[in-house]
């Protein structure tokens, strides 16, 4: 079963880094789903304006700040993922107790170097 990224605060905007998240996950092969405020695309991936019940959620890689992630705590914790990414400026200690918690790990670091040094 392949392992599946969940980009939170997705966006089509090029320039915006979680749309050049989605593209290098892409490049790495790696399986992507997308959620965010507007329904759009980026490549083949679909985002989402709404909470779906993804499957096979490995990895969860935030691009909101802490303020706007209170609205997905309970479910980013339902979905039980591996593990969050909380890419810069998106750290949030109260969020990352409730993550540990659950048996969720928690990883204070950025997707585009992780991805780049081959440590995704």
């Amino acid at each position: 079963m392949k392992k599946v990224t969940l980009v939170v605060g997705a966006s089509t905007n090029p320039n915006r880094y979680s749309n050049i998240a989605i593209r290098r996950l892409i490049d790495k092969n790696e399986a992507v789903v997308a959620l965010g405020l507007r329904k759009g695309k980026v490549f083949d991936v679909v985002i989402d304006d709404e909470k779906k019940d993804y499957k096979n959620i490995d990895t969860v890689t935030l691009y909101l700040n802490p303020k706007r992630q209170e609205a997905y705590y309970k479910y980013i914790i339902g979905l039980k993922p591996r593990r969050v990414i909380f890419n810069p400026g998106t750290e949030n200690d109260e969020f990352i107790r409730l993550l540990v918690e659950n048996n969720i790990e928690a990883e204070v670091a950025c997707t585009l170097v992780l991805l780049s040094t081959n440590q995704y």
